[in-house]
């Protein structure tokens, strides 16, 4: 049995099917089931997100029988009365500790590339701290570090593709920040192959001295594009082809917090997502962890070209 969480994500929602069209048995830790779409008939249920890892009635319900736990879900902003910190630093070591006591013999988790303990956002240390414990379990454990992950309808390309509707796309500070773009699903089939090649009970051999085996991948794709010009692309492909307004940085975190005042969760932006803008996500070893495991990462022009599903 494998634990799910961020199901519905832009990982997840491809990860899901091809867990189930392998023969896994999946149960989704999911606030809204609707979400899953015709899949939710096919997998177990619990109810349950980030915001309640707290309650040790729910661990023991979601991971009961769970020999693999594959933690995707985050949180890139707070959602008060919880902040960031609890959302994606302290959930994933209660949910890491649940699974031990639980009996779970696998661990994956999803960090980003440029998590440290010195990062400027919140975002990137929660993450840091979330790696530091997983790497300290005595579970066998993957850890996967992406760059920006994308697809056709994630928030991101969606609020670009609105902005393009501007005479120009604003963007926050300079917009030079670097990234390898990586399509989620190219990041789903990699960990479809960690699964079935890496794994003591997927077909990998544990360790003699009986240690717990780690894994670790970056994952990247094939081009290195700042924000600017990311941001520029999606306009382009949505037939919209703008400028960028590169917008102060004081600006933008005046203008954010003060809607955020007025419109509170619902803002289309924060400035702590703003600010996620500003930290590169580029791996030394480029797209070699990705090829590792068996996927020629796609640019994110081509993809983004193509219509959904097709």
């Amino acid at each position: 049995m494998i634990l799910l969480t961020g199901a519905t994500g832009s990982i997840g929602s491809r990860l899901l099917p091809r867990l189930l069209a392998s023969g896994e048995e999946v149960r989704c830790l999911v606030r809204e089931p609707r979400r899953l779409g015709d899949r939710r008939v096919e997998v177990q249920i619990t109810m349950g997100d980030l915001r309640e890892l707290s309650d040790r009635y729910l661990l023991r319900q979601a991971l009961r029988g769970v020999e693999t736990v594959i933690h995707l879900a985050a949180s890139i902003r707070d959602q008060p009365p919880y902040r960031v910190e609890e959302l994606n630093g302290l959930a994933t070591v209660r949910l890491l500790e649940a699974a031990e006591r639980a009996g779970a013999k696998r661990f994956i988790f999803f960090s980003a590339l440029n998590a440290s303990a010195v990062q400027r956002t919140r975002f990137f240390r929660a993450k840091w701290i979330a790696e530091q414990a997983v790497l300290k379990s005595d579970l066998d454990t993957t850890i996967f570090r992406p760059s920006i992950v994308f697809d056709h309808s994630d928030p991101w390309i969606t609020l670009v593709r609105r902005l393009s509707f501007l005479p120009a796309i604003p963007v926050s500070g300079r917009g030079d920040s670097r990234y390898q773009p990586i399509w989620a699903d190219d990041v789903a089939r990699a960990v479809e192959t960690s699964l079935a090649r890496d794994g003591r009970n997927g077909g990998g051999r544990p360790r003699t001295d009986g240690s717990p085996i780690r894994h670790q991948y970056d994952l990247a794709g094939p081009e290195t594009l700042t924000y600017s010009e990311m941001s520029e692309l999606v306009g382009l492909l949505a037939g919209r082809p703008r400028p960028v307004l590169r917008v102060p940085l004081p600006l933008v975190h005046l203008g954010l917090t003060g809607l955020h005042r007025i419109f509170k969760e619902a803002l289309f932006a924060t400035w702590q997502e703003a600010e996620l803008m500003r930290v590169p996500m580029v791996s030394a070893t480029g797209t070699s962890d990705v090829e590792s495991l068996g996927v020629s990462p796609r640019p994110m022009a081509e993809v983004l070209a193509e219509t959904p599903g097709a």
